[in-house]
C-alpha cells in the first residue's frame, strides 16, 4: 500500500535520530523556551505548561519549528548542559548526588584521603558526580 508524503515520515525519523542518538539536553524546564532553535532538546519538567502540557518527563526536541516528544526508556542517558552532568532514566530521571570529601575520624590517613579526593574529582569531571 502506497503512503502519501513519505518524506514527512522519513524526515521525522531522521529528526528523532538526531535528537536521541547522542542525547544532549539544554536543561530541564516546565515552560518551553521563548525562542528555541531547531535542534534544541529539553527535558520536560514535572509541571509542564504551554506547548509542553501533558508531556512531563519527556524529551522535547525542536524540529522544523515544532516540538517532537520522545518517551524515555529505562537505561536512556542524556547529558544536561545546564547542570553539567548526565541523567539516567530508570522509571524516572536519576542524577548523581553531590559528594563531599571525607572528614573526621580518629586517625587521618593523608594518602587514603588524597586518593579518595582524586577519585571524587575524576567522577565530577566525567559528569557522574556533581560538584558540591
Amino acid at each position: 500500500m502506497a503512503q502519501a508524503q513519505k518524506e514527512i515520515t522519513v524526515n521525522e525519523a531522521f529528526a528523532r535520530i538526531d535528537a536521541l542518538l547522542h542525547a544532549v539536553i539544554e536543561g530541564e524546564a516546565n515552560d518551553p523556551p521563548a525562542s528555541p532553535a531547531d535542534g534544541e532538546c529539553w527535558l520536560v519538567g514535572n509541571a509542564p505548561t504551554g506547548d509542553w502540557s501533558a508531556q512531563a518527563g519527556m524529551i522535547a526536541s525542536r524540529q522544523g519549528g515544532s516540538w517532537l516528544f520522545a518517551q524515555p526508556v529505562d537505561g536512556m542517558v542524556v547529558f544536561d548542559k545546564a547542570a553539567g552532568q548526565s541523567a539516567r532514566y530508570d522509571g524516572g530521571w536519576q542524577r548523581a548526588a553531590a559528594v563531599t570529601a571525607p572528614t573526621g575520624g580518629t586517625i587521618e590517613d593523608s594518602e587514603a584521603r588524597a586518593a579518595i579526593a582524586e577519585l571524587v574529582a575524576a567522577l565530577q569531571v566525567s559528569g557522574i558526580l556533581t560538584t558540591p
